[in-house]
């Protein structure tokens, strides 16, 4: 099978490109390394955008970039293209891991986050228990002075900081072969993880039914067509800050929602 082939599983490449990354993985070429680097910098950007929709505003962008780049030199260098991988689909894996690696080994949730989080917890406690029914951020604001954005940033911040502490393995765990993940054998499903499974995915699609027509169109777009908060706003036809204010209401209603399944 030919470098063309191997490198893009399809993916026909131009000439130039084919030669580029015949350099780089015969040679390595310096220079070809680097015209690689420029070609697939879009991928970083992309899952920078995506990584940091969850994070709080003094997380710097040009940090979380920065070890997004180390991904992708890392992808670059590693890449065997006899494996029957695309380079993008192989790439995508090394600069998400180092950037969430990387957010591991920092604490970026400040300490004043984490005690306002714990105050707004509290009160939703306490108000449940007051008017028995779901406590929306608003009535949060409302009793701790607070605006609403402020009540869903939060939330949503410290709930991100919590996947975070949990979601995935480490990518840079041993890799002598270039293989930075496990490969687990999907059709081999337990049958209680199996129960499990399908009990909170009806019950997430149950919550889902019930956010309003825009959150449910945002949070498809995002996380079903991978779409960034910038694309789904030209989708429809509102800008960027306001998507996000539409998927931060979103995730809220849903993370309390799935506080009480837990």
């Amino acid at each position: 099978m030919s470098i063309l082939v191997e490198v893009t599983m399809g993916h026909v490449l131009t000439t130039e490109e084919q030669l580029i990354w015949e350099k780089w993985i015969s040679e390595r070429d310096s220079d070809a390394g680097n015209l690689l680097v420029k070609k697939y910098m879009p991928l970083v950007s992309y899952h920078v955008q995506r990584v940091a929709v969850g994070l709080p505003k003094n997380v710097s962008r040009d940090d979380i970039h920065s070890l997004g780049l180390v991904g992708l030199y890392d992808a670059i260098e590693k890449f065997d293209p006899a494996r029957d991988l695309k380079f993008d689909t192989y790439a995508s894996f090394r600069i998400r891991g180092a950037i969430i690696d990387g957010l591991r080994k920092e604490d970026w949730l400040s300490r004043g986050t984490r005690e306002k989080a714990k105050r707004i917890e509290a009160t939703i406690g306490m108000l449940e228990q007051k008017h028995m029914r779901n406590i929306t951020a608003k009535d949060v604001a409302k009793e701790l002075n607070m605006s609403e954005e402020e009540v869903q940033t939060t939330m949503n911040e410290q709930f991100f900081s919590s996947i975070l502490s949990i979601d995935e393995h480490p990518h840079d765990s041993d890799d002598k072969d270039g293989q930075p993940f496990a490969i687990k054998d999907h059709k081999a499903e337990i049958p209680e993880e199996k129960i499990v499974k399908d009990e909170l995915i009806k019950e997430m699609a149950e919550m889902i039914s019930h956010l309003n027509e825009k959150e449910q169109l945002v949070l498809s777009l995002f996380y079903h067509e991978e779409l960034t908060l910038t694309e789904i706003g030209q989708v429809m036809d509102l800008s960027t800050s306001r998507i996000s204010q539409i998927h931060s209401k979103a995730i809220f209603k849903l993370r309390q929602s799935l506080s009480k399944m837990i």
